[in-house]
């Protein structure tokens, strides 16, 4: 495993997974939002190129394996998504959310250290 390659992967799903967020959500939330539906359409150009590129970064940090960089993007969404939510819209991280999430690392660590 090289960690450069697996940091780089986390941080580009992160910054995809937060702007595909803003994307699906944003209208729902702001109304204002919905005068600019055609400008977060085309935000899906540069986060299909983040994904593209979190995805190259994860398969070389694992060795060419694409099923570690499958459950970096799961994971990742499910952190941002809560984060997100919980900060922008407000809702309560409930025992459920925790427990989940709290999988959710436990799935990454595996994925990570497991050898």
């Amino acid at each position: 495993m090289q960690i450069r390659y697996v940091v780089l992967a986390v941080l580009f799903f992160s910054v995809a997974q937060c702007v595909a967020w803003m994307q699906m959500n944003a209208p729902i939330l702001w109304s204002s939002f919905n005068r600019y539906k055609w400008l977060l359409m085309l935000l899906g150009i540069p986060v299909t190129w983040m994904f593209m590129s979190a995805t190259r970064y994860a398969v070389t940090g694992f060795d060419g394996n694409l099923w570690p960089g499958r459950i970096l993007s799961f994971v990742t969404g499910i952190i941002t998504f809560t984060a997100l939510t919980w900060f922008l819209k407000g809702e309560a991280v409930t025992i459920k959310t925790t427990i989940c999430l709290v999988l959710a690392f436990a799935i990454l660590l595996i994925q990570v250290f497991w050898k």
